[in-house]
């Protein structure tokens, strides 16, 4: 069965709602963007800007775009844009497609909505759109994307030498992926993370994910 590219449909996740990109999204991004993470940028292929002027004209050029298709993170409960990412490099013929281009603005990171966010589109890449492979990239040097593709379920495959030149550095680039056939495991170990029996008052999760997935 021949699977599908996103379109720009809102993706509802538990605690977050994924909105196609749009001009009216800049003021909040902006926020996001400049508040507290040095390191933010590092290893992506534009930023830091230097003002907000520069940041909103790449934006601009980013809405509208189908491959990559870009979504703004907006968490339910302040409702407020905190991050982005994108289904990108879709390949309808094999199955195969990727999330990319994420950031989290500072108060998004290492929360149960930025974990929330990669789960809502990767339900929509494997239960939506029919691909049978999911793709993460990230440098071989940005542990912190290592770590995450790791605890939300991809598997490395390896390491592409000399891959890229970045930013006028070279990057070697880590490739992981996740397949539809263990989709529902992974997809089961995120439910039961996300369940209440599992959720402190304060909204932290008792069991770690990568222990729900070994368990």
């Amino acid at each position: 069965m021949t699977a599908h590219c996103p379109d720009d449909a809102t993706l509802h996740g538990a605690l977050v709602d994924l909105v196609a990109l749009g001009s009216e999204h800049t003021d909040a991004l902006w926020e996001a963007a400049t508040a507290g993470d040095p390191r933010l940028w590092d290893y992506l292929p534009y930023g830091p800007f230097g003002d907000r002027a520069a940041f909103a004209a790449w934006l601009a050029g980013c809405v509208g775009s189908a491959d990559p298709r870009f979504y703004v993170i907006v968490p339910r409960a302040t409702g407020d844009a905190a991050g982005m990412l994108a289904l990108m490099r879709c390949d309808a013929d094999h199955g195969v497609i990727e999330i990319g281009h994420v950031w989290f603005g500072a108060a998004l990171q290492r929360t149960a909505s930025a974990t929330d966010a990669v789960y809502a589109a990767a339900r929509q890449a494997f239960e939506v759109l029919g691909h049978r492979r999911l793709e993460w990239k990230c440098n071989a040097q940005n542990a912190r994307s290592i770590a995450a593709a790791e605890r939300l379920g991809f598997t490395y495959e390896g390491t592409f030498r000399q891959h890229m030149i970045v930013k006028g550095q070279n990057r070697d680039t880590a490739w992981f992926s996740m397949l539809d056939g263990e989709w529902p495991a992974v997809d089961a170990a995120f439910q039961r993370w996300m369940a209440p029996e599992n959720t402190t008052p304060d909204g932290t999760q008792r069991q770690s994910l990568a222990a729900i997935r070994g368990s």
